[in-house]
């Protein structure tokens, strides 16, 4: 049987209900911010009602690829049917289960759990262990502040994890374990290291229960392989799908993670979530202009937003756009300053002014509110990288891949204090490291190919090899063709040399570029075509350089001369020949 967009309306319904019920607040946020990404029947519902998803409509139109679905596909689909779990609803336990749940509001989170101890229900277990989970986490990171050693590192473990391990794995074991159960116990299961029970046991939890989006982000952070990812034994929900794109993503298949969230969008066509999702994967593509415009309409539409923000400051930071990040730093600040991204976001609008140290400060306060937050690790790495502060930027990024071994940039980091320290042999290692995980970024080749070409190196076929690929992958700093010409050059290969150096000025034209490159590229084109006794080309080349002032024009008036000389059959004239 197909899924109207009416059944998915109705199921998110029940979900943010019994999500809620259950102090599951960040599940319940997503799920209800996929409730009104669903498009309203407009026969229904007039205008006014909608005002979010009539904002929405304009950058729809705006980015609508032109073969867009346009029928809702999930309709037209089989799904495995999900039963909805029954509620506890003894009298007794309902009324000590609303005061173990307003304690738990209140972040008493060790009284909330004693309230529930002699109770039995499937919820108030759930409650119970959930609210002892978090208490051993407040736990946790008043020892790490306590104890802490360099750059916070600290060997704080949760206290609370092996009883509630042992008690959930009593009730599995017994069969009276409840989907939300099942997702506690993958999450103590992974904290603990037991990834491929974690694994097993989130499964389990979702294929029961599809709407918890808390439990699919713990399974996903355990699927860091697309094999791994192909092994799961997954209902063929339509929650299954948000779960794909989204794993698509964190493992760079960008293109199909962007397929997926346009299938989706036929449904889900008002979702923020979904927007902000494309966002992230064409900012992996470096779609600059495009995350840019989702971006601004996403504020536009949702001003207090601050989730995934931080993404947008990198924009903003890359383009160099100051009034840009300046708004969005000063908007995140007034919202909510005390949350990682904001703090991240005023980071980097300091260090776009080149005030490093201030810059340093807000990326400390970002991991002093959530010490895994990998974007704060990489971007402090940079900027003690800017205030040559070596073995601090060493310290960021290797804390950052301990995050995410998958981060390349990072590993590209790594790579360049390495190179700074003058160690090219470590630094190749994590430039190679980089490279493998995102093959499609010219910079990465690039700086991999300078290592290569360093006096304790001096690997210049190596060097050529990557400067090749920086220039099959879209180079749009224009550094590698440009270094090809050259070290052909160098090495006396002059016919590769003239080819690199005719791509290189190509380039220059079309994009209206001058400078010492163009100059560099007509001087020594201008050699070649003459030994190649080339002589009108040789003279096209020699008029161009009559343009520029000084020596190349003195260069090029001998060049024409001794062209003209060959020309007429006279002996060649030495003229000095340009390298």
């Amino acid at each position: 049987m197909g899924v109207t967009k009416e059944n998915c309306r109705n199921e998110l319904r029940t979900a943010i209900r019994q999500l809620t019920d259950r102090c599951l607040y960040s599940a319940s946020k997503w799920a209800a911010e996929q409730l009104v990404g669903i498009e309203q029947d407009p026969a229904k519902y007039p205008p006014s009602h909608t005002r979010l998803q009539r904002d929405c409509s304009s950058i729809r139109r705006r980015f609508r690829s032109t073969d867009e679905i346009t029928s809702t596909p999930i309709a037209g689909t089989s799904y495995v049917s999900t039963p909805v779990p029954e509620d506890d609803n003894e009298a007794v336990d309902s009324d000590f289960y609303l005061l173990a749940k307003t304690y738990f509001n209140c972040r008493e989170y060790r009284r909330a759990a004693h309230v529930l101890s002699d109770q039995t229900g499937k919820k108030a277990l759930f409650l119970r262990c959930y609210a002892l989970y978090l208490a051993g986490e407040k736990r946790k990171e008043e020892e790490t502040i306590e104890l802490e050693g360099p750059l916070g590192k600290s060997d704080a473990v949760n206290s609370e994890l092996v009883s509630i391990e042992r008690d959930l794995s009593t009730v599995r074991k017994n069969g009276t374990i409840d989907s939300f159960g099942l997702y506690l116990y993958g999450l103590v299961l992974k904290e603990k290291g037991d990834q491929n029970l974690a694994r097993t046991v989130l499964t389990e939890s979702v294929n029961n229960y599809p709407w918890n989006w808390s439990a699919w982000q713990e399974l996903q952070s355990l699927c860091t392989t697309i094999e791994t990812l192909n092994t799961l034994k997954l209902n063929n929900h339509w929650m299954k799908d948000f779960f794909l794109a989204s794993c698509y993503h964190e493992l760079r298949m960008h293109t199909e993670s962007l397929s997926k969230y346009e299938y989706l969008q036929a449904t889900f066509g008002f979702s923020n979530y979904i927007k902000a999702q494309i966002a992230k994967a064409q900012y992996s593509l470096r779609e600059f202009e495009q995350v840019e415009a989702i971006f601004e309409e996403l504020l536009r539409i949702d001003p207090y937003r601050v989730d995934d923000m931080d993404m947008y400051s990198n924009v903003l930071y890359a383009k160099e756009c100051f009034s840009g990040l300046s708004y969005l730093a000063h908007q995140v600040f007034m919202t909510d300053k005390y949350r990682p991204e904001s703090c991240c976001i005023i980071g980097n609008y300091y260090s776009l002014k080149g005030l490093h140290e201030k810059s340093v400060m807000y990326f400390r306060r970002a991991l002093k509110l959530n010490k895994n937050y990998l974007s704060a690790w990489t971007l402090m790495g940079h900027e003690y990288v800017e205030m040559k502060n070596t073995p601090a930027a060493v310290d960021a990024y290797r804390r950052a891949v301990d995050i995410n071994p998958c981060d390349y940039r990072a590993w590209y980091g790594l790579g360049q204090a390495y190179e700074m320290m003058g160690m090219p042999y470590y630094a190749l290692h994590y430039f190679k490291k980089s490279v493998f995980l995102q093959p499609s970024d010219s910079r990465l080749w690039i700086a991999m190919a300078q290592c290569y070409e360093t006096d304790q190196l001096r690997m210049i076929e190596e060097a050529i090899k990557c400067y090749k690929r920086a220039a099959n992958c879209n180079d749009r700093e224009a550094i590698a063709l440009h270094r090809l010409a050259k070290l052909y050059g160098e090495l006396g290969q002059d016919k590769e040399a003239a080819y690199y150096y005719e791509k290189d000025l190509e380039r220059m034209e079309d994009e209206e570029r001058e400078g010492p490159n163009m100059v560099e590229a007509l001087l020594f084109l201008a050699n070649y075509c003459r030994s190649q006794k080339r002589f009108e080309e040789a003279e096209i080349y020699c008029t161009r350089l009559l343009d520029y002032n000084g020596p190349e024009k003195e260069t090029a008036k001998s060049l024409l001369q001794a062209i003209k000389f060959a020309q007429s059959g006279f002996p060649s004239m030495d003229v000095e020949h340009f390298s």
